[in-house]
C-alpha cells in the first residue's frame, strides 16, 4: 500500500502546489480590482467571479477540458488537472482577497489619501501589508479547498490520491486503500491548516 500511497501523495502535492501558486498570481490582483478597481470594471469582474463560483467543480472540470487540451495537449494526468483546479480556485480566492482588503481600517486609507498617495500606492503600501494575516488565512482556506478539489480531479483521470481512491477503493472494492487515502487527505488538510494558522498569527501585529 505504501508503494501506491507515496506516488499518489506526491502527485496531489504537485497539483495543489502549482494550483495554489497560479491561484495567488491571478487571484490576488483580481481581488484587488474587485475591491478597488474602477466601478465599471468591478461590476464586470464581479459578475464573472460570481459565475465562476456558482459552477460546481465536477461540472467545471468537464467544461474546461477544451481549454486544458489547448494549453497542454491532453486533459488527463497530473499536469492537466492543474488547469481546472486553478480555474475553480481563482474566483474563490479573489473574493477572500476582496474581503480581507475591505476589512482594513478605513482610517489608514484616508490617511494615505491625505498624504497624497495614489490608489495604487495605498493598495501596495497600506492595504496589502495591513491585510496580510487575513490574506494568509484566505490562502489557507483556498489551499484546503484545493486538496479536496484535487481528490475530485481523480474522476477525470487527474492522478493523485483521488484517482487512487477511485481506481482501487471504488472500482476494485479495496476498502483498506480507500481508508488509507482518506487518512492521508485528512493529514494533508491538517498540515496546511496548522501551517497557515501559525504563519497568520506571526504576521498579525494587533
Amino acid at each position: 500500500m505504501i508503494d501506491l500511497l507515496l506516488p499518489a501523495t506526491g502527485e496531489t502535492l504537485h497539483m495543489v502546489g502549482l494550483a495554489t501558486l497560479f491561484t495567488v498570481l491571478a487571484g490576488l490582483p483580481l481581488g484587488v480590482l474587485l475591491g478597488y478597481g474602477p466601478a465599471p470594471l468591478r461590476l464586470v469582474l464581479g459578475a464573472i467571479v460570481n459565475v465562476g463560483r456558482s459552477v460546481p467543480f465536477v461540472i467545471l472540470m468537464i467544461a474546461v477540458i477544451p481549454l486544458t487540451r489547448a494549453l497542454l495537449g491532453t486533459s488527463i494526468g497530473t499536469a492537466a488537472a492543474v488547469v481546472p483546479l486553478t480555474v475553480g480556485a481563482i474566483p474563490f480566492f479573489a473574493r477572500l482577497v476582496e474581503g480581507a482588503l475591505r476589512d482594513v481600517d478605513p482610517g489608514l486609507t484616508e490617511a494615505g489619501h491625505a498624504f497624497g498617495a495614489t490608489r495604487a500606492q495605498i493598495v501596495a503600501r497600506v492595504l496589502l501589508p495591513e491585510a496580510l494575516p487575513a490574506l494568509i488565512r484566505g490562502l489557507t482556506v483556498t489551499a484546503v479547498a484545493l486538496v479536496g478539489y484535487s481528490a475530485m480531479a481523480g474522476v477525470i483521470g487527474g492522478g493523485g490520491l483521488g484517482y487512487l481512491a477511485i481506481r482501487y477503493g471504488y472500482q476494485r472494492f479495496e476498502t483498506d486503500v480507500m481508508l488509507a487515502t482518506v487518512a492521508v487527505l485528512v493529514a494533508l488538510v491538517q498540515l496546511v491548516q496548522l501551517t497557515g494558522d501559525r504563519l497568520a498569527r506571526r504576521l498579525d501585529r494587533r
